[in-house]
């Protein structure tokens, strides 16, 4: 599994920014199908909200070949 930390800058961010932000997702909308199509989960657990919250500590994983530590 390829691992990537992600630094936030301010004191979270949303799942959608993130993918994008962290070059997983070209577009909001690329980013909006990742989530639809269940391959994201947050801290271990399947995650369907698109505007979830992230915040430092956080971990996620994008179709169990990627995973991005928020500090």
């Amino acid at each position: 599994m390829q691992e990537d930390v992600f630094e936030l800058r301010s004191e979270g961010i949303d799942l959608l920014q993130l993918l994008k932000a962290s070059g997983y997702a070209a577009t909001g909308g690329e980013a909006k199908m990742m989530v639809e199509d269940e391959l994201i989960r947050v801290n271990g657990e399947m995650e369907t909200r698109k505007r979830r919250k992230l915040k430092s500590g956080d971990c996620i994983e994008i179709d169990a070949q990627i995973r991005i530590t928020l500090r």
